[in-house]
């Protein structure tokens, strides 16, 4: 992955724990290049992401090229930050990858035999859902990669998918499920709207008991 003209790395790392603290979903970038090694680290990390059987069920659209952020813009309810980004990726799920060579390749990397998927997947309840969580995994590694590296965020749900399938000129098996713009934040910070309190959200052994540690 080549670097783009003008763009440097981001040299310090943060730590994880300051990465999560820090995060906040940027409206607006100024549009300053991303390296490519720092692109590169951050889908780094989301290709590592743990799945189920270990069929890495995800797939990813870099899109970078001004013009093609433009489209994807339109796709995107008009969205600004589509554009401004350095960056925007694009993740989505395969549906068929299992049926189509990704089964086979699994297994030729592992050493432990899944006989068991075809069956599992063929008969699965609720495909789209299984994928999304498997994705969502993945996009977060690379979000908190991209903040860790010292980049600003915006995870976004906000697009038609079926523009954005044209705009991508995707496989019919693919789900998009969300999208990913990375750049540097465009003027002040977005105000942290807070978290509810550990005790209305975390519960120890059932529901309704406070959690102890």
């Amino acid at each position: 992955m080549s670097e783009e003209k003008g763009s440097m790395a981001n040299s310090v790392e943060k730590p994880l724990s300051e990465a999560i603290a820090a995060r906040r979903a940027t409206s607006s970038f100024d549009g300053k290049p991303i390296s490519g090694d720092d692109l590169r680290k951050i889908i780094e990390a989301g290709l590592k992401a743990p799945s189920g059987y270990n069929l890495q069920p995800w797939r990813f659209v870099v899109v970078r090229n001004p013009e093609q952020r433009r489209r994807l813009r339109a796709a995107s309810y008009n969205q600004a930050k589509v554009e401004e980004a350095s960056v925007v990726i694009v993740a989505c799920g395969d549906a068929d990858g299992w049926r189509t060579g990704d089964l086979e390749e699994m297994l030729r990397l592992g050493k432990e035999a899944k006989i068991t998927v075809p069956e599992y997947l063929s008969n699965h309840p609720n495909l789209p859902m299984w994928l999304n969580r498997h994705v969502m995994i993945a996009f977060t590694s690379m979000m908190l990669m991209a903040e860790a590296l010292g980049y600003d965020t915006a995870p976004m749900e906000g697009f038609e998918e079926e523009k954005v399938r044209e705009v991508l000129r995707l496989p019919l098996s693919y789900n998009v499920v969300a999208l990913l713009a990375i750049g540097h934040a465009k003027g002040p910070e977005k105000f942290s709207g807070g978290r509810f309190n550990l005790a209305h959200t975390v519960f120890g052994e059932e529901y309704g008991k406070p959690v102890k540690f």
